[in-house]
């Protein structure tokens, strides 16, 4: 069955009239604490714009990668002081953190720098938590780019913590309500603890060995993976060859292909590719692809050259709004747009929420999903994105059944895998609807086991 008749089924449910009541009475009279409580018991369709190594919380990241029986003979060292060593390379940032193999590596003088992240103590355990996070005043885009992401990239290269994260993931977004994970994550990051590069394919089994387990399996959630690189590396377009190669060699658990990086970079501007993907799509069928485009400040037609890329799904395409001839293709067409409110306002490309286009896009008929991106970087989760819709935007129930609806309909989950998940989603959303219609809504709020995140205490008022 394809795409299109998959997305006509679903919209053959929709949203029942008399709770669009309730919703509405519910929306205007809940406290931020009751309305975050049924937006987290909400069924969720699908996160389809997730970066693996920064969606972890910070906190998990430490418990795991201090966790000595876990090691299995690694150990990771973080940066406190900054002495501008002349080996130096990349930016010098506190709590930087690498594997022992690299800085066995290092000068005396750098090695100085650093000490074993076990060994911090509780203070500069606290600092070292904060340091993963926008979660002060005046941080931003700069902070995010150039020390936070710095900071976790070695953490990814141990295949026991990410896996074990991975499996936590999972369970998170199950008790969330979440359904479907597409996950941008590359199996050829992982290093042994002597820092030996694995083989990709031998990262894939690992992967595919921890997904099969019970635990996984128990949390409710289906996982599949993008293979995603940096656009404006130099040797970007061998990258995107080896990805396709890559996923064409593991279609079971990856489905597409992402690349990512600071659209204010130049060097990674979409005509770049073209040739490239116009060559992959000789070689290989069937592979999806997502790329970031438009998470610009500046107006620009970046979406609409993405698209000429091959994209089904644009991320963020924030300045789409600047650019009506893509507006107008886009309306009650084939791609979706993965917005990320919390993301988008953090790293200031609309730091004004209430300004931000994705109503616009939504009410006009171009296909939208709600999606977390980094919320280990924003210490959020998804049911933020939906109560920050909610609030800001006034949404009817008709409309955030759309969003839910959407996330599955354009994921790249095999059509027989896509047309289950549609029909449990609808399910969901009806057995949701009779709950909250049949008796007094705030005793059933009252009953949910909602977990809130720092975000939304910070921002909402709200902690559980």
């Amino acid at each position: 069955m394809s795409w299109l008749l998959l997305f006509f089924a679903a919209l053959a449910s929709a949203a029942t009239p008399a709770f669009e009541r309730r919703f509405e009475e519910i929306r205007k009279s809940a406290t931020p604490q009751q309305l975050y409580a049924f937006l987290y018991d909400l069924p969720k369709g699908g996160d389809l714009h997730h970066h693996f190594g920064l969606a972890i919380p910070p906190e998990g990241w430490f418990e795991r990668a201090t966790a000595e029986p876990r090691m299995r003979g690694d150990e990771f060292y973080t940066r406190l002081r900054i002495s501008f060593c002349p080996d130096d390379t990349g930016p010098p940032v506190r709590f930087h953190t690498v594997q022992r193999a690299t800085w066995q590596k290092f000068s005396d003088c750098r090695k100085a720098d650093y000490t074993p992240l076990a060994s911090l103590s509780a203070e500069l355990r606290a600092q070292w938590i904060s340091s993963l996070k926008l979660d002060r005043p005046g941080e931003g885009r700069h902070e995010f780019f150039e020390a936070i992401v710095h900071r976790v990239s070695e953490l990814t290269r141990d295949p026991n913590v990410v896996l074990d994260l991975m499996a936590d993931t999972l369970k998170r977004y199950g008790a969330e309500g979440l359904r479907y994970l597409e996950s941008q994550v590359n199996a050829s990051g992982f290093r042994d603890p002597d820092g030996n590069p694995i083989d990709p394919d031998r990262g894939a089994e690992l992967i595919r060995a921890r997904m099969a387990q019970p635990d996984v399996r128990s949390s409710g959630v289906t996982v599949r993976f993008l293979s995603v690189f940096l656009r404006y590396h130099p040797q970007a377009e061998a990258n995107l060859e080896r990805a396709y190669a890559f996923v064409d060699r593991h279609r079971d658990l990856w489905v597409g292909i992402n690349f990512a990086g600071r659209e204010d970079n130049d060097k990674g501007y979409p005509l770049r590719f073209l040739d490239t993907f116009r060559k992959m799509r000789r070689t290989y069928s069937g592979i999806g692809l997502s790329i970031h485009a438009g998470e610009k400040d500046a107006p620009g037609r970046q979406v609409r050259e993405t698209l000429l890329l091959g994209a089904d799904r644009i991320g963020h395409g924030v300045n789409l709004i600047s650019d009506p001839d893509t507006m107008l293709l886009m309306r009650n067409n084939r791609f979706l747009v993965e917005v990320q409110l919390i993301s988008n306002r953090l790293l200031e490309y609309t730091p004004d929420l209430s300004k931000h286009p994705f109503p616009e896009y939504l009410r006009m008929g171009i296909p939208v999903c709600l999606n977390t991106d980094d919320p280990g970087a924003w210490d959020s989760n998804l049911t933020d994105e939906y109560y920050t819709a909610v609030k800001t935007f006034n949404l009817t129930w008709r409309e955030v059944v759309t969003l839910g609806r959407n996330s599955l309909a354009y994921s790249f989950a095999e059509p027989d895998l896509k047309a289950r998940l549609l029909k449990d989603y609808e399910a969901a959303v009806e057995r949701f609807e009779t709950k909250y219609s049949a008796e007094d809504w705030r005793e059933a709020v009252g009953r949910v086991r909602a977990v809130s995140s720092g975000y939304a205490e910070r921002n909402f008022g709200v902690r559980f």
